[in-house]
Parts: structure tokens; sequence; C-alpha cells
């Protein structure tokens, strides 16, 4: 399982981008984590997916709401992660209104989840692998902070706990 002190793991994520105005997407386009990282201050949470409760009433709205401040103590970008395809990911990113203070990044086939370890069996729910809900700062693509969630749990990957220990 990845920890503190650990650069995060060579992978792709893909993000569902549009252009303005027209309605014709120009994604999905695959993320680099390495080279997306690279140089950044990054605030990254993930959770098991879009569209759930949890996720859409608290999760994604706290980083939305603290964006600015997340900017303010340093953060250069906020990665929302989660097992669902890019196409998902930027119906999601509509719905939750994060433009551009929240990338929604998707890790259709859990490559990313797997990589960290983080990964959350729901099959016996019918969602097959996902990731688990956790929050990290990552600084030069290395994992700097670790918040993960115990099963059913939404304590400490919250935007509020993350943005303290950014600020910290």
């Amino acid at each position: 399982m990845i920890k503190v002190g650990d650069k995060l793991p060579a992978a792709t994520l893909m993000e569902y981008v549009e252009v303005e105005g027209n309605g014709c997407s120009i994604g999905p386009n695959p993320v680099d984590v390495a080279k997306a990282t690279a140089g950044k201050t990054i605030a990254l949470f993930a959770l098991p997916g879009a569209f759930t409760p949890t996720c859409s009433a608290k999760h994604v709205p706290g980083y939305v709401e603290n964006a600015a401040a997340f900017k303010a103590a340093g953060v250069d970008e906020i990665w929302c992660v989660s097992v669902n395809d890019a196409f998902v990911m930027g119906a999601w990113a509509r719905d939750q209104k994060t433009g551009d203070k929240v990338r929604m990044l998707g890790d259709g086939s859990a490559a990313f989840a797997t990589a960290t370890g983080l990964t959350l069996d729901l099959t016996s729910r019918g969602m097959g692998i996902r990731s688990n809900r956790y929050s990290m700062l990552v600084k030069d693509g290395v994992v700097t902070t670790l918040n993960i969630e115990g099963p059913g749990k939404f304590e400490v990957s919250d935007a509020e706990t993350l943005l303290a220990q950014a600020k910290g």
C-alpha cells in the first residue's frame, strides 16, 4: 500500500474535457500521472464512484467550495479520482459544477487504485473493484500526506481536513 514518502505509481488517468460553446468534446484525454504532478502540489482525493450518495453530497462539494483556499495554501490543482470512465467523470463534473476548480479523472480499469494498493472490493454490491476513499497531498509526485478512510466512513478524507494539512 502506498505511504507517505512514496512516489505516485506510474499510471495514466483519463479526463473528459469539453470545448466551451459548441459542446464538442476534445476528450477523453490521457493524463500521465508522473508528468501532470511534476513540479506541482496536488490535493488528490479518491472515492468509490461517481454519482454515489456520500461522494456527490459531501466529498466533491467540499473540494469545490474550498478550491480558492487550497490555491491560497499553495495547492496548484485538486484532483478527484474514481474508478469510472472519463465520460461518466465528465457528466459528474457538469452535475457537480466543478469547472476549473477540480479535475475529475477517471481510473476506468482501477489500474491506479490497484497500483496504490487502495482498492475496495464492492463486487457483492454490483460495483466490482473500486477505489477506497482517501485524500493525499502530493508534491512533485511524492505523497506528503495520506488520509485513508475506514470502511463506510467519511471522516478524514474531506476537504477541510486536507486543507488544514496543506496550510500546516
